[in-house]
């Protein structure tokens, strides 16, 4: 178990990035400039592009290009190109659809008041990005290749990050193993890809509580496995104990251990918080099985920056549930990129039927919520130097 205060979080030292900082917009600039562009003949107009940011479907809509590059054996990373958005040749034997050696990551451009274009915290994603190519033993992409190919990307269809509050253009980085090749071993053909989907709010209807199916029959992943990496097989994993929640009237699934059954994990695709009445937080420990989040880094800093105290431990569900039913449980939020914070209302499972703050959105959850974004979005103090000028 560790406990996270405000001074010992700031003796902790921020990581660098080969020295780049997001106040040194010329360098960014420069790792974007060695992705030649190759212009898409047939872009959506101005019209039928405003059109479709106006009210985007979170992962529907894509925008006009895509940043590539390739990696073979010997020769490493080359041909680093902006090209029109489409599909991708694929051999029937690519090492990727039998083995699903792939990995991807999520993060947002977000457009200022100003006009100005920002990421927030690119360089976190970019170090998990390097993480989970070595658990799926794909080769790592340099920190400048993926801040440049985000920036290339975005600074080319910059027309399509939208302007509205809480509407992004959602980026997706994703490596696979592109080799045609029946055998079970490290690929000497990958491919690297970026492509960008205006965004709205994740969940519609605006912040409410969420219902969350609590499932410990199904799991996500395991010790010694993938659960730390950001790969679609974690989340396909996912998909069977969502469904059940769904089945139950849940929108989300928290899945426990699979050793034990007794540890709360995740839920599907974001981490969770629990604060208690005396003001303290508390989230599942990184243990190998739970992914790294940005969100949740970031959140346990701003907590920090309140001098709240932060715990993150293995929590235990039968602890968990008798908190609730003795009132020392305040809030409950899950976090995420796509979802920011969102606050859970309800925690339900064959055993239990729980409510949370009386199924309301928590003070202090819609007052974090408020300041992360707000943060993204220019609206407040960048005390620790998240966000990332690309134009």
């Amino acid at each position: 178990m560790r406990t996270l205060t405000a001074k010992n979080m700031k003796n902790m030292k921020r990581g660098t990035v080969s020295g780049l900082s997001h106040h040194d917009p010329s360098k960014i600039e420069k790792m974007a400039s060695r992705f030649e562009v190759f212009a898409n003949e047939n872009p959506a107009s101005d019209t039928k592009r405003k059109e479709l940011i106006d009210k985007p479907a979170f992962g529907v809509l894509f925008s006009d290009h895509m940043a590539h590059i390739t990696w073979t054996e010997g020769e490493g990373w080359t041909d680093r190109r902006i090209e029109p958005y489409g599909p991708l040749k694929l051999d029937p034997g690519a090492s990727v659809l039998h083995y699903a050696q792939e990995i991807f990551e999520g993060l947002k451009a977000y457009r200022h008041a100003d006009g100005s274009i920002w990421l927030f915290r690119p360089d976190a994603n970019a170090e998990r990005f390097q993480n989970s190519a070595t658990r799926l033993a794909l080769p790592q992409l340099s920190f400048e290749d993926f801040i440049g190919s985000i920036a290339a990307l975005v600074k080319r269809d910059n027309a399509w990050v939208p302007s509205r509050r809480e509407y992004t253009l959602y980026m997706r980085p994703f490596m696979f193993a592109s080799e045609p090749f029946l055998g079970v071993r490290k690929a000497k053909e990958v491919e690297y890809c970026v492509i960008a989907s205006p965004s709205g709010p994740y969940f519609k209807g605006g912040v409410k509580p969420v219902n969350i199916w609590v499932e410990d029959t199904w799991f996500r992943t395991g010790p010694g496995g993938t659960g730390f990496a950001k790969c679609g097989g974690n989340y396909s994993a996912s998909l069977v104990g969502e469904y059940i929640g769904i089945d139950h009237g849940c929108e989300q699934v928290c899945f426990v251990d699979a050793a034990t059954k007794t540890y709360l994990e995740e839920l599907g695709g974001m981490n969770m918080f629990v604060m208690y009445k005396d003001g303290h937080l508390e989230t599942p420990c990184l243990t190998g099985t739970i992914l790294p989040g940005v969100t949740r880094r970031s959140i346990i800093q701003l907590a920090a920056d309140e001098n709240r105290d932060v715990v993150e431990k293995m929590i235990k569900l039968d602890d968990l549930i008798e908190d609730i039913k003795s009132g020392e449980v305040a809030e409950i939020f899950a976090c995420g990129t796509a979802a920011i914070v969102t606050p859970i209302g309800r925690l339900k499972s064959e055993k239990f039927d729980l409510t949370v703050n009386g199924g309301q959105p928590g003070e202090y959850t819609c007052a974090l919520r408020e300041k992360l974004l707000g943060i993204q979005m220019g609206e407040v103090e960048d005390k620790h130097d998240w966000m990332w000028k690309v134009q």
